[in-house]
């Protein structure tokens, strides 16, 4: 892969985490390996890989979606690991 995506940190935190369901969101110039990508994490950590396909235009545009324990967004620094709000 052309960049450097800390993939490995993405790994680490799935685990920390103990993530069933991990949503990605990568902007647009890398959704042409979203899937290389979420292959890769779901081989290491046996959690459900789901990609964000629509836009994505940094930290501060995630959604809240049911049953994703997850969130990793992918950008120009290093990956924001968000956890979903309780309640």
């Amino acid at each position: 892969m052309k960049y450097n995506l800390e993939l490995e940190k993405a790994i680490e935190e799935i685990k920390k985490a103990n993530a069933k369901n991990v949503l990605i969101q990568l902007p647009d110039g890398l959704k042409p390996q979203a899937t290389e990508i979420a292959l890769f994490l779901k081989e290491k950590t046996q959690a459900n890989i789901f990609i964000w396909m629509q836009s994505c235009w940094g930290s501060c545009d995630y959604q809240e979606i049911k049953n994703i324990d997850l969130l990793i967004q992918f950008g120009h620094a290093s990956p924001n690991i968000l956890t979903p709000r309780p309640g």
